[in-house]
């Protein structure tokens, strides 16, 4: 990278940015690489970079970040060890810690929580290279932590031999203490103050001045006032000798325990180097992705065909909740940009974007635009933006202008990306203009693309009548005085010059004469773009009334189906009424049966043949007008109606069926009421209800109820479920025997589904019982495999 694009970085701003990216980062090397990161020099490895970004934003999304904290550079430290030297417990610790963010960060990759290795990517995409060079040693680092537990204490568990020292020095320093206690016991006259204390690392008593000579022993220190001397007793002398081989000892086997743990550091110095080198390169690329995510940036889509398509993007370092998002385009249909306006307008800002967010995005950034924005990989960026006058070197504004200019026309090559601030500003207007219609001209022969700003209506009317130019102009709201910071591509600014001092209080003879100054070819142009912005503003008055249309249509289009959809419900809803009342008649049929079937066994004592058939054929009848849907017959009276729903327990008629029924409940809201009728639980409303006579049960003597057995019902069916096989078949003979006695022609055999023992044995029975007509499996509503209806001779 040559001084010119490095310069046109810091105009551009990319180092402030590189100064929130390095922010995110945790190790002090990431934040490093973070602030010396640079756009890169091809776009696959900027598309790489871009890739790795996402996939590092998106395991943030769904994991949070790794955990980094603890790595720190192990470089120095394994470098030494490798010569043969013995690395300290700080080292030592480092080493650990680099370690074990190695083992959690895999851990991390792979999805595994415990923080075991594991060799699958776990999700990691673009990232899964860098997770796979880590390898962790957790052998090593089990080993360095065991015998380290800070940079102050070695644990006894280090090796036998220390534990054995610091037993001894323990067993030494407490016999020295007993013994110094019980002299202190016995001498305390003497003693300036009964303790025990240390001189140079030897236990001392502090004994007064004038009874020296009492205390035999080595005298270490005395005290500033000379009153007070410290006096190491003879008893203990052999004692604290010995304590200090003993530590000479401790001190000895440290040393050997940090060189031994120096060598296996050296000895898998490469993998823990490598594993340092990709937690650093980690921690960058997920500093990326927290700078994406806190900028609410996305991933632009990279090309080499110098298309440049921004959508509401951003300049990153203005504040979110103010900055005008700017949606602007390069390289389709033109490769260059003149943008004209107002000052304050937005044009340089407009132009700081472009250009940072193409070197963020060579970067491998995330950039602060919609989602689809897409953005050219440029070879270079140059920027000549701002005032650069300087005194020192008797350079005008202009003179430090075309110095810039001079050079990025030297050394830009085609890709590259040109911007112009005020191009051929600080000279004479005409002069000026040339020279930036000969600039830009010479930037395109050179294969750059190039956008510009401008106050010069000559560069307005070459960007109109030139292919491959186009204008932008900067909106400017002349009522408020203020700009909006809308870019308008196609559209050429105005400089508004004359309305701002209209507004602001500007005679209309002075405006009126400085109009009449404006040359007639440049007032005319004036009155064009006036004209433009007028029909500008018409046509999108006119997209948003289409947009509002397309809005409604759209609107109308949704409670169209809305409509459709409820009027489908409301359909099906009346089917599954009209269904429901089908079965309604259907449980009525079946509860009319079986009241006439009790009906015909009451009085098959005494009715004749002739009168079964005719009860039969009654019974026969209001099955079919039931299935029907025919009303039968009722010729009750007036009386018999009910003029308000019965009570629950009251026993009623059913007109429709002439059965016999039982109020269950209250009418429900369609006026539906709830009745049981034999074994049927069935609906009717209160005008298919009628009163009938409750019935009369012959009493005993002593009022107790008693029961005619030979006029009780049988049941229609018989429930073997639960039975033994044997056991079921014989109580279901019994049922048909009694059935036959009672000459009823159909049964139902209850046998459940099950293992289907029962059910054979069943039919076993059933197909030698002389009694027996024909049997059939239930049908759907009659039980199914789980009945067995009998038809009997």
């Amino acid at each position: 990278m040559s001084a010119l694009t490095d310069k046109s970085l810091g105009t551009l701003e990319l180092p402030r940015v590189l100064e929130l990216l390095a922010g995110f980062a945790v190790s002090e090397e990431a934040k490093e690489r973070c602030l010396a990161l640079r756009p890169a020099v091809s776009a696959g490895e900027a598309a790489a970079r871009l890739e790795r970004t996402s996939a590092a934003r998106a395991m943030l999304e769904q994991r949070g970040a790794p955990a980094l904290t603890g790595v720190k550079p192990v470089g120095a430290a394994l470098s030494r060890a490798g010569l043969g030297g013995v690395l300290n417990t700080r080292e030592l610790l480092d080493i650990a810690a680099t370690l074990r963010a190695a083992r959690t960060v895999g851990a991390y990759a792979s999805g595994d929580k415990r923080g075991g290795a594991s060799s699958a990517d776990g999700g990691a995409g673009a990232l899964s290279g860098l997770f796979r060079r880590l390898s962790g040693n957790k052998r090593l680092e089990d080993r360095i932590t065991g015998c380290i537990l800070g940079e102050e204490e070695i644990s006894d568990h280090a090796s036998a031999e220390l534990a054995a020292i610091r037993r001894r020095i323990r067993l030494t320093s407490s016999k020295i203490r007993e013994t110094l206690n019980k002299f202190i016991s016995s001498h305390g006259k003497y003693l300036q103050d009964a303790l025990i204390t240390q001189r140079g690392g030897r236990f001392v008593i502090p004994v007064k001045a004038e009874h020296k000579n009492d205390v035999p022993g080595m005298l270490h220190d005395v005290s500033s006032s000379g009153a007070t001397l410290f006096i190491e007793p003879a008893a203990v002398v052999q004692a604290d000798n010995e304590l200090r081989e003993l530590e000479a000892k401790e001190r000895r086997e440290i040393e050997r325990i940090l060189a031994e743990l120096s060598v296996e550091c050296d000895a898998s110095g490469d993998a823990i180097l490598e594993d340092y080198n990709a937690l650093v390169a980690i921690d960058a690329v997920f500093a990326r992705g927290k700078l994406s995510s806190d900028m609410n940036a996305a991933a632009p889509l990279l090309n080499s065909r110098g298309v440049t398509d921004l959508r509401l993007a951003r300049h990153p370092l203005l504040p979110k909740g103010t900055v005008v998002p700017v949606s602007l385009w390069l390289g389709k249909g033109f490769d260059t940009l003149v943008i004209t306006g107002p000052n304050t307008g937005g044009k340089t800002v407009t132009l700081k974007t472009l250009g940072l967010l193409t070197l963020m995005a060579a970067c491998g950034l995330h950039i602060p635009a919609a989602e689809g924005s897409e953005t050219a990989f440029a070879a270079a960026v140059y920027a000549d933006i701002g005032d650069e006058q300087s005194i020192a070197q008797s350079l005008s504004t202009f003179s430090s202008h075309m110095r810039n200019i001079v050079a990025v026309l030297a050394e830009a090559e085609a890709g590259s990306l040109v911007l112009f601030d005020e191009l051929g500003a600080g000279t004479d207007p005409v002069e000026g203009a040339a020279l930036a219609v000969a600039i830009i001209e010479a930037a395109r022969a050179q294969g750059c693309r190039v956008a510009a700003t401008t106050h010069y209506a000559e560069l307005k009317t070459y960007a109109m009548s030139v292919e491959g130019v186009e204008n932008a102009s900067c909106e400017f709201d002349v009522e408020t005085l203020r700009p909006t910071y809308r870019l308008l591509i196609g559209v050429p600014g105005r400089s508004n010059a004359f309305a701002i001092s209209q507004r602001l209080g500007l005679p209309e003879h002075i405006i009126g004469a400085a109009k009449q100054r404006v040359g007639v070819r440049d007032a005319a142009f004036e009155d064009i773009l006036a004209k433009l912005e007028a029909g500008r503003i018409a046509l999108e008055n006119d997209r948003a009334e289409a947009e509002a249309a397309r809005r409604q249509a759209e609107e109308d289009k949704r409670k169209t189906g809305e409509l459709r959809a409820r009027t489908e419900r409301e359909f099906e809803k009346a089917a599954d009424s009209a269904r429901a009342e089908a079965r309604l008649i259907l449980n009525q049929a079946r509860a009319a049966a079986e009241e006439a079937a009790r009906d015909i066994i009451k009085a098959k004592q005494s009715a004749s043949a002739s009168e079964l058939a005719e009860t039969r054929r009654k019974l026969n009848e209001a099955e079919r007008q039931s299935a029907a849907g025919e009303p039968a017959p009722s010729p009750a009276p007036e009386e018999a109606l009910f003029d308000k729903p019965p009570a629950p327990g009251t026993e009623v008629l059913l007109a429709a069926t002439n059965t016999r029924a039982v109020v269950l409940g209250e009418p429900d809201k369609s006026g539906m009421i709830p009745l049981q009728a034999g074994i049927m639980k069935v609906m009717a409303p209160l005008n298919g209800l009628r009163r009938c006579e409750p019935k009369k049960d012959k009493k005993q003597k002593g009022g107790s109820v008693s029961v005619d057995r030979a006029a009780e019902p049988v049941s229609l069916e018989v429930d073997l479920r639960g039975q033994p096989a044997d056991d079921g078949v014989l109580l279901m003979e019994r049922f048909i025997d009694d059935a036959v006695m009672r000459r009823l022609e159909t049964v139902t055999v209850i046998h459940g589904k099950g293992t289907g023992a029962l059910r054979a044995a069943v039919h076993t029975a059933l197909k030698k019982n002389k009694s027996v007509k024909t049997y059939r499996l239930g049908k759907y509503g009659e039980g199914e495999t789980g009945v067995t209806v009998v038809t009997l001779r």
